[in-house]
């Protein structure tokens, strides 16, 4: 019926620690609670007794018409959700007419995936192995077609993920064959998932991170390489050089981001706290949605990710100035649940949310949503 059912199918098919990846936080997690709180706060004001004989979801996103103004957003390792992985959210978001975003910690190559679909492919960057290694990679992207490069720029280092830690993420990665076995039997209680696990090679390296001698990196290898590739400010003008199309720049939370993203030549901004995944007790992306819109001024396109869960949180986020939102844990529940299958579900639950929400609001159009749809209230 609704992501949370997603949600329920995922924690019983994966094991625990990748569900805890795909389902925590950082540190106390405040900011995950946050981000779900802040949709809660904001209020319709529908319009009743207007009739809608059609209602229509389009919207345009840097050059590209999507059927709804929801995007698949990244979400890394994807293959250990679910064999079907990055190709197979790939094909589901261009199935129904919206765009995928990959991201560089990905466990099947970016071609195989841009191929895989039939609408908007854009590549999502992490510098993981510097300048050499990320200049490969874009160079790659460009050639096969994705049309957009979104930096994410609030990973200089991975956040403290407890639950992760707990069950073992580190052992796992890194540590030998004794480390390993205390967490070895969420992985026996899952005996389907196992199995697919096993038939689809295990453990993927990541093809898109290629070292300068022509080998993939590990994915213990990118997890900690992270920190020694952050993105910074001054990067952004080489690879306005390299990259021959639209760059957003994804993880603002200040006005002052915001317009240093787009003096430096960002065409979008997602307003964005990693899904609270990064730093704890920042604000909720909702939050400071209307202070990033005052400060872009219509000079760049906004986009949203962090707490979407129904397609009511959607027509807030576009009530409140968002173009659209960036979705990552409502299709991964999806992933994790059914592979392809389950990301196509989740899609048409938010589309089927969208559509009976402008309904019952008395809105024709996404494109007619604005602030006078919502009221903002603090609880």
């Amino acid at each position: 019926m609704n992501i949370d059912d997603l949600r329920s199918l995922a924690r019983e098919r994966v094991p625990r620690i990748v569900f805890n990846y795909i389902d925590g936080g950082a540190e106390g997690e405040i900011t995950l609670r946050e981000n779900l709180r802040a949709f809660a706060e904001v209020e319709f004001r529908p319009r009743p007794a207007v009739a809608i004989p059609e209602c229509d979801l389009r919207t345009r996103v840097l050059g590209s018409d999507l059927s709804l103004p929801v995007l698949l957003g990244p979400v890394g390792y994807c293959r250990v959700m679910h064999p079907d992985g990055e190709a197979g959210a790939a094909r589901a978001a261009g199935m129904a007419g919206t765009a995928y975003v990959l991201s560089t910690v990905s466990g099947q190559r970016l071609e195989d995936v841009k191929a895989a679909s039939t609408g908007p492919v854009w590549y999502q960057l992490y510098m993981i192995g510097g300048r050499e290694t990320a200049e490969r990679s874009l160079a790659r992207a460009q050639c096969v077609g994705y049309s957009v490069l979104v930096i994410t720029i609030d990973t200089t280092i991975v956040g403290l993920r407890e639950r992760e830690a707990r069950d073992g993420m580190d052992q796992l990665l890194r540590g030998n064959v004794w480390s390993k076995i205390p967490f070895l039997s969420q992985f026996l209680a899952r005996p389907q998932w196992l199995t697919r696990f096993l038939l689809d090679g295990g453990l993927p390296d990541m093809p898109n991170i290629i070292t300068p001698e022509g080998r993939a990196y590990r994915v213990g290898d990118a997890h900690t390489s992270i920190k020694r590739g952050a993105f910074s400010w001054e990067d952004m003008s080489w690879i306005r050089e390299l990259w021959q199309g639209p760059i957003v720049i994804k993880g603002v939370l200040t006005a002052d981001d915001a317009r240093k993203a787009v003096d430096r030549g960002a065409a979008a901004v997602v307003v964005s706290n990693h899904g609270g995944r990064q730093l704890d007790c920042v604000p909720a992306s909702l939050r400071v949605l209307p202070e990033i819109v005052e400060a872009v001024n219509g000079r760049a396109e906004i986009l949203l990710d962090s707490g979407i869960r129904r397609g009511a949180d959607v027509v807030k986020a576009v009530c409140l100035g968002a173009r659209a939102v960036l979705c990552g844990r409502a299709y991964a529940y999806g992933l994790a649940a059914a592979g392809e299958a389950g990301v196509t579900r989740a899609l048409e639950i938010l589309r089927l949310d969208i559509e009976r929400t402008l309904r019952l609001l008395g809105c024709p159009a996404v494109s007619a949503l604005d602030s006078s749809y919502v009221d903002v209230r603090r609880r």
